[in-house]
Protein backbone atom coordinates (compact mmCIF):
# COMPACT_ATOMS: atom_id res chain seq x y z
CA UNK A 1 0.00 0.00 0.00
CA UNK A 2 1.21 3.37 -0.84
CA UNK A 3 1.39 5.80 1.80
CA UNK A 4 -1.64 8.36 2.53
CA UNK A 5 -1.77 11.84 0.87
CA UNK A 6 -0.82 13.23 4.29
CA UNK A 7 2.06 11.89 4.96
CA UNK A 8 5.50 13.94 4.18
CA UNK A 9 8.81 12.45 4.88
CA UNK A 10 10.36 15.85 5.51
CA UNK A 11 8.06 16.36 8.23
CA UNK A 12 9.01 13.45 10.32
CA UNK A 13 12.04 15.12 12.15
CA UNK A 14 9.64 17.83 13.15
CA UNK A 15 7.02 18.70 15.82
CA UNK A 16 3.79 19.94 14.61
CA UNK A 17 0.14 18.88 15.74
CA UNK A 18 -1.14 16.13 14.60
CA UNK A 19 -3.94 15.51 12.35
CA UNK A 20 -5.05 12.64 13.40
CA UNK A 21 -8.93 12.97 12.53
CA UNK A 22 -7.73 12.98 8.75
CA UNK A 23 -5.39 10.54 9.45
CA UNK A 24 -7.54 8.32 10.90
CA UNK A 25 -10.33 9.13 8.14
CA UNK A 26 -8.15 8.69 5.45
CA UNK A 27 -6.91 4.73 7.16
CA UNK A 28 -10.78 4.23 7.34
CA UNK A 29 -11.13 5.40 3.63
CA UNK A 30 -8.41 2.38 2.36
CA UNK A 31 -11.32 0.13 3.13
CA UNK A 32 -8.72 -2.81 4.61
CA UNK A 33 -10.17 -5.30 6.60
CA UNK A 34 -10.71 -5.69 9.97
CA UNK A 35 -7.96 -7.14 11.96
CA UNK A 36 -10.54 -9.06 13.88
CA UNK A 37 -10.08 -11.64 10.89
CA UNK A 38 -6.16 -11.69 10.08
CA UNK A 39 -5.35 -15.21 10.03
CA UNK A 40 -1.67 -14.45 10.61
CA UNK A 41 -1.65 -12.07 13.74
CA UNK A 42 1.47 -9.63 13.17
CA UNK A 43 2.06 -7.03 16.05
CA UNK A 44 4.35 -4.15 15.89
CA UNK A 45 5.54 -3.11 19.12
CA UNK A 46 7.39 0.22 19.03
CA UNK A 47 9.64 0.88 21.98
CA UNK A 48 9.97 5.05 23.36
CA UNK A 49 9.54 6.29 19.88
CA UNK A 50 9.30 9.86 21.50
CA UNK A 51 10.13 13.01 21.17
CA UNK A 52 12.72 13.68 23.65
CA UNK A 53 14.80 10.45 21.90
CA UNK A 54 13.97 11.01 18.33
CA UNK A 55 14.43 14.97 17.29
CA UNK A 56 17.26 16.77 17.26
CA UNK A 57 18.55 19.23 20.17
CA UNK A 58 17.07 21.05 21.21
CA UNK A 59 13.39 19.52 20.35
CA UNK A 60 14.08 16.67 21.36
CA UNK A 61 16.42 16.51 25.24
CA UNK A 62 18.05 13.13 24.35
CA UNK A 63 18.39 12.92 21.07
CA UNK A 64 19.46 9.42 19.78
CA UNK A 65 22.06 9.34 16.89
CA UNK A 66 19.96 8.24 13.53
CA UNK A 67 17.03 8.04 15.37
CA UNK A 68 14.46 10.71 12.91
CA UNK A 69 15.59 8.59 9.92
CA UNK A 70 15.25 5.00 12.09
CA UNK A 71 11.34 6.80 12.74
CA UNK A 72 11.02 7.19 9.10
CA UNK A 73 11.89 3.76 7.71
CA UNK A 74 9.34 2.39 10.83
CA UNK A 75 6.23 4.67 9.41
CA UNK A 76 6.91 3.74 6.00
CA UNK A 77 7.15 -0.34 7.36
CA UNK A 78 3.63 0.19 8.64
CA UNK A 79 2.43 2.07 5.50
CA UNK A 80 3.49 -0.74 3.26
CA UNK A 81 2.35 -3.53 5.30
CA UNK A 82 -0.62 -1.45 6.95
CA UNK A 83 -3.00 -4.23 5.74
CA UNK A 84 -1.04 -6.97 7.37
CA UNK A 85 -0.27 -5.32 10.67
CA UNK A 86 -2.77 -6.61 13.42
CA UNK A 87 -1.89 -4.59 16.10
CA UNK A 88 0.21 -2.07 17.09
CA UNK A 89 1.75 -1.48 21.00
CA UNK A 90 3.72 1.68 21.63
CA UNK A 91 5.62 2.09 24.88
CA UNK A 92 5.86 5.53 26.58
CA UNK A 93 8.57 6.79 29.27
CA UNK A 94 7.31 9.15 31.09
CA UNK A 95 8.65 10.76 34.46
CA UNK A 96 8.15 13.51 37.06
CA UNK A 97 10.67 15.48 38.78
CA UNK A 98 11.67 13.56 41.41
CA UNK A 99 13.40 10.20 40.24
CA UNK A 100 16.46 7.93 41.26
CA UNK A 101 18.25 8.87 38.36
CA UNK A 102 17.65 12.39 38.17
CA UNK A 103 20.12 15.23 39.85
CA UNK A 104 17.28 16.25 41.84
CA UNK A 105 17.63 13.21 44.26
CA UNK A 106 21.36 13.27 45.00
CA UNK A 107 23.80 15.68 46.56
CA UNK A 108 27.30 15.62 47.31
CA UNK A 109 29.12 16.92 50.32
CA UNK A 110 28.25 20.41 49.49
CA UNK A 111 24.97 19.80 48.62
CA UNK A 112 25.30 20.13 45.43
CA UNK A 113 23.48 18.21 42.77
CA UNK A 114 25.01 15.55 40.46
CA UNK A 115 25.86 17.03 36.54
CA UNK A 116 23.70 14.95 33.89
CA UNK A 117 25.47 12.11 32.76
CA UNK A 118 27.55 11.41 36.24
CA UNK A 119 28.08 7.61 37.08
CA UNK A 120 27.14 6.88 40.70
CA UNK A 121 28.34 3.74 42.49
CA UNK A 122 27.35 1.85 45.01
CA UNK A 123 30.93 2.48 46.74
CA UNK A 124 30.69 6.11 46.62
CA UNK A 125 27.04 6.09 48.26
CA UNK A 126 28.72 4.00 50.80
CA UNK A 127 31.45 6.55 51.56
CA UNK A 128 28.99 9.49 51.54
CA UNK A 129 30.25 10.80 48.44
CA UNK A 130 26.55 11.12 47.33
CA UNK A 131 23.92 11.02 49.75
CA UNK A 132 20.08 10.55 48.59
CA UNK A 133 17.40 13.30 49.40
CA UNK A 134 14.80 11.04 49.21
CA UNK A 135 14.14 7.95 50.21
CA UNK A 136 17.27 6.97 51.86
CA UNK A 137 17.51 3.55 52.87
CA UNK A 138 16.18 2.18 49.55
CA UNK A 139 18.79 4.61 47.65
CA UNK A 140 21.20 3.04 49.23
CA UNK A 141 20.02 -0.41 48.68
CA UNK A 142 18.66 0.38 45.53
CA UNK A 143 22.54 1.17 43.87
CA UNK A 144 23.73 -2.14 45.66
CA UNK A 145 21.51 -3.66 44.07
CA UNK A 146 21.39 -2.63 40.53
CA UNK A 147 25.41 -3.78 40.76
CA UNK A 148 24.48 -7.07 41.82
CA UNK A 149 21.51 -7.66 39.68
CA UNK A 150 21.72 -5.42 36.84
CA UNK A 151 25.00 -5.44 36.56
CA UNK A 152 25.59 -1.65 36.32
CA UNK A 153 25.78 1.60 38.37
CA UNK A 154 23.38 4.10 38.41
CA UNK A 155 23.40 6.78 35.51
CA UNK A 156 21.95 10.25 36.42
CA UNK A 157 20.14 11.88 33.46
CA UNK A 158 18.58 15.07 32.23
CA UNK A 159 15.06 15.44 32.77
CA UNK A 160 13.65 13.85 30.05
CA UNK A 161 10.23 12.76 28.48
CA UNK A 162 8.85 14.97 31.71
CA UNK A 163 4.59 14.42 32.03
CA UNK A 164 2.79 16.72 30.26
CA UNK A 165 5.62 17.91 27.91
CA UNK A 166 6.23 17.47 24.51
CA UNK A 167 8.99 15.35 24.82
CA UNK A 168 7.08 12.83 26.33
CA UNK A 169 4.90 12.65 23.39
CA UNK A 170 5.13 10.01 20.75
CA UNK A 171 6.64 11.34 17.41
CA UNK A 172 3.61 13.17 15.45
CA UNK A 173 4.47 11.73 12.18
CA UNK A 174 4.18 8.30 14.12
CA UNK A 175 0.85 9.51 16.07
CA UNK A 176 -0.77 9.76 12.50
CA UNK A 177 0.69 6.51 11.12
CA UNK A 178 -1.03 4.96 14.04
CA UNK A 179 -4.23 6.27 13.51
CA UNK A 180 -4.36 5.55 10.18
CA UNK A 181 -3.75 2.00 10.96
CA UNK A 182 -6.91 2.17 13.27
CA UNK A 183 -8.75 3.53 10.62
CA UNK A 184 -7.53 0.95 8.48
CA UNK A 185 -7.88 -2.06 9.83
CA UNK A 186 -10.84 -0.77 13.28
CA UNK A 187 -7.62 -1.69 15.51
CA UNK A 188 -7.35 -0.47 18.87
CA UNK A 189 -3.73 0.57 19.69
CA UNK A 190 -2.31 -0.24 23.17
CA UNK A 191 0.02 2.36 25.11
CA UNK A 192 1.94 0.93 27.87
CA UNK A 193 2.98 3.70 30.25
CA UNK A 194 6.50 3.14 31.99
CA UNK A 195 9.01 4.37 33.80
CA UNK A 196 6.77 6.13 36.61
CA UNK A 197 7.65 4.58 39.95
CA UNK A 198 10.53 7.39 41.41
CA UNK A 199 12.50 4.73 43.37
CA UNK A 200 13.55 2.56 40.35
CA UNK A 201 14.62 2.54 36.51
CA UNK A 202 12.64 1.20 33.74
CA UNK A 203 15.06 1.05 30.44
CA UNK A 204 12.65 -2.41 29.87
CA UNK A 205 8.92 -1.47 28.78
CA UNK A 206 8.24 -4.95 31.14
CA UNK A 207 9.98 -4.67 34.30
CA UNK A 208 12.29 -2.15 36.56
CA UNK A 209 16.05 -2.40 36.71
CA UNK A 210 15.67 -3.13 40.57
CA UNK A 211 12.16 -4.71 41.69
CA UNK A 212 9.86 -2.32 43.76
CA UNK A 213 7.27 -4.51 45.12
CA UNK A 214 5.84 -1.93 47.21
CA UNK A 215 3.95 -0.10 43.72
CA UNK A 216 1.85 -2.85 41.89
CA UNK A 217 3.88 -1.80 38.66
CA UNK A 218 7.08 -2.61 40.36
CA UNK A 219 7.51 -6.27 39.04
CA UNK A 220 7.55 -8.11 36.07
CA UNK A 221 4.35 -7.30 33.66
CA UNK A 222 3.66 -10.95 32.99
CA UNK A 223 0.54 -9.90 31.38
CA UNK A 224 1.69 -7.91 29.19
CA UNK A 225 4.22 -10.38 28.07
CA UNK A 226 1.42 -13.03 27.60
CA UNK A 227 -0.30 -10.34 25.30
CA UNK A 228 2.56 -10.65 22.91
CA UNK A 229 3.11 -14.34 22.96
CA UNK A 230 -0.38 -14.39 21.62
CA UNK A 231 0.66 -12.71 17.98
CA UNK A 232 2.23 -15.38 14.94
CA UNK A 233 4.78 -12.37 14.75
CA UNK A 234 6.43 -9.63 16.62
CA UNK A 235 8.40 -6.70 15.29
CA UNK A 236 10.17 -4.55 17.44
CA UNK A 237 11.33 -1.07 16.71
CA UNK A 238 12.03 1.93 18.94
CA UNK A 239 14.78 4.11 20.44
CA UNK A 240 17.36 3.70 22.07
CA UNK A 241 18.45 0.07 20.36
CA UNK A 242 21.16 0.19 22.82
CA UNK A 243 19.30 0.88 26.46
CA UNK A 244 15.52 0.74 26.26
CA UNK A 245 15.06 -2.04 23.09
CA UNK A 246 17.76 -4.10 24.48
CA UNK A 247 16.74 -4.44 27.82
CA UNK A 248 13.26 -4.94 26.81
CA UNK A 249 14.29 -7.69 24.40
CA UNK A 250 16.39 -9.48 27.45
CA UNK A 251 13.51 -9.16 29.69
CA UNK A 252 11.47 -10.86 26.43
CA UNK A 253 14.17 -13.73 25.79
CA UNK A 254 14.64 -14.06 29.91
CA UNK A 255 10.76 -14.71 30.53
CA UNK A 256 10.54 -16.76 27.26
CA UNK A 257 13.80 -19.03 27.37
CA UNK A 258 11.95 -22.39 28.12
CA UNK A 259 9.57 -21.26 25.11
CA UNK A 260 11.68 -21.23 22.16
CA UNK A 261 8.14 -21.23 19.81
CA UNK A 262 7.59 -17.45 21.07
CA UNK A 263 11.49 -16.36 20.34
CA UNK A 264 10.89 -17.46 17.17
CA UNK A 265 8.22 -15.26 16.32
CA UNK A 266 10.07 -12.45 17.36
CA UNK A 267 11.66 -10.18 14.41
CA UNK A 268 13.94 -6.88 15.27
CA UNK A 269 13.75 -4.38 12.84
CA UNK A 270 17.49 -3.30 13.00
CA UNK A 271 17.46 -0.21 10.64
CA UNK A 272 14.29 0.99 12.68
CA UNK A 273 16.55 1.73 15.95
CA UNK A 274 19.90 2.86 16.96
CA UNK A 275 22.73 3.06 19.64
CA UNK A 276 23.80 5.81 21.90
CA UNK A 277 27.85 6.53 20.98
CA UNK A 278 29.69 4.21 22.72
CA UNK A 279 27.67 1.43 22.92
CA UNK A 280 27.36 -0.03 19.61
CA UNK A 281 29.89 -3.16 19.95
CA UNK A 282 28.55 -4.16 22.95
CA UNK A 283 25.22 -3.54 21.51
CA UNK A 284 25.58 -5.76 18.12
CA UNK A 285 27.07 -8.44 20.42
CA UNK A 286 24.15 -8.89 22.35
CA UNK A 287 21.75 -9.17 19.62
CA UNK A 288 24.34 -11.18 18.27
CA UNK A 289 23.36 -13.77 20.85
CA UNK A 290 19.63 -13.31 20.66
CA UNK A 291 19.70 -14.17 16.87
CA UNK A 292 21.46 -17.44 18.18
CA UNK A 293 18.35 -18.23 20.48
CA UNK A 294 15.99 -17.74 17.59
CA UNK A 295 14.81 -13.89 17.44
CA UNK A 296 15.69 -13.08 13.92
CA UNK A 297 17.17 -9.62 12.93
CA UNK A 298 15.77 -8.60 9.65
CA UNK A 299 14.80 -5.49 7.65
CA UNK A 300 12.44 -2.52 7.23
CA UNK A 301 12.26 -3.75 3.29
CA UNK A 302 12.26 -7.41 4.07
CA UNK A 303 8.76 -9.16 3.53
CA UNK A 304 6.72 -9.53 6.18
CA UNK A 305 7.14 -13.70 8.07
Amino acid sequence: MSAPSFYDPAQVGRIYEPDLQRAYAEGAAARQTSASSDQQRVLLWLIDMQNDFILPAPLGRLPVPNAVQDAQRTIEWLYRNVHSVTQIAASLDTHTPFQIFYPTWWRNAQGEPPAPYTVISAEEVAKGVWTPTLDETWSVQYVEELEKVGKKQLMIWPFHCMEGTNGRALLPALAEAILYHSGARTAQPVYLTKGTIPQTEFYSVVEPEVKYPQHPDGGLNTRFLEFIAGFDLIYVAGEARSHCVLATLHSVLRYFADQPQVIAKLRFLEDCASSISGFEQSTEDQLGAMAAQGMRLVKSTDPLG
